[in-house]
């Protein structure tokens, strides 16, 4: 017995040293990643941005633009130092597991469609209209409900989101971050009544404020349907 704890007692510490070094390794394993930085670990960076919400455009193993400004938002979203760099801090949250997703309000959302809808189309419509009347923030989510239900677009709330065309997010909310902010629980209510079906401007799928866009494309590709306070509906 006591030839068999000596061979055991090396073979566990040999072990231990080995399990040591293994995580010091994985703890020093990070690399910088920053506009010009390309490869495997960057399409990694992007790939898990975008599942997370966070778009960073192309997975294409290259740092730009789209991909240094997910990592500004995820570092805003997750109160920690914004550079705009993936170091280890943003990595090692950006990586780390997590079983549930935490509303603002402190309460765990489950992982089904309804509540992820919810979540998205709630943000959407506060970042786009959180000035308008009641019935223009429902007629904002109608309008990208309009778009998931629509071929040409992505089938999904998130999808419709944050989709790209030329490179260029079709909402400016997410170019701009504001996608994050925490909606107010007007917003949130609208959400609710846009996703139980109401369609206060029909089957609309474009809006935009002529305050603030000239909207030149929609205008002369679209039919106009109506306007609700600062924001022009069209299909």
């Amino acid at each position: 017995m006591k030839k068999s704890l000596k061979r055991v007692v090396p073979i566990f510490l040999s072990l231990l040293i080995l399990l040591n070094v293994t995580s010091v390794h994985a703890a020093s394993s990070y690399t910088n990643l920053k506009v010009g930085s390309r490869g495997e670990k960057v399409s990694l960076l992007q790939k898990t941005l975008n599942s997370k919400g966070f778009s960073a455009g192309k997975v294409d193993g290259i740092f730009g633009k789209n991909t240094r400004k997910a990592v500004i938002a995820f570092q805003k979203a997750s109160k920690i130092k914004v550079d705009g760099i993936a170091g280890k801090q943003t990595q090692s949250k950006l990586y780390a597991k997590s079983t549930s997703t935490t509303s603002s309000r402190g309460t765990s959302l489950s992982r089904n469609t309804n509540e992820t809808d919810l979540y998205w189309l709630s943000r959407i419509i506060h970042a786009e209209s959180q000035g308008e009347p009641y019935n223009g923030k429902v007629a904002v989510g109608s309008v990208i409900l309009n778009r998931v239900a629509s071929s040409s677009f992505p089938n999904t709330v998130k999808g419709v989101i944050f989709e790209y065309y030329q490179n260029i997010p079709q909402f400016s909310p997410v170019a701009e971050g504001t996608i994050y902010n925490t909606p107010s629980e007007e917003s949130i209510k609208a959400a609710k009544e846009a996703l139980s079906g109401k369609k206060p401007v029909g089957n609309a799928t474009y809006f935009f404020n002529p305050k603030k866009a000239e909207g030149k494309w929609i205008v002369n590709n679209k039919t106009y349907v109506t306007k609700i306070g600062e924001h022009v509906f069209y299909k």
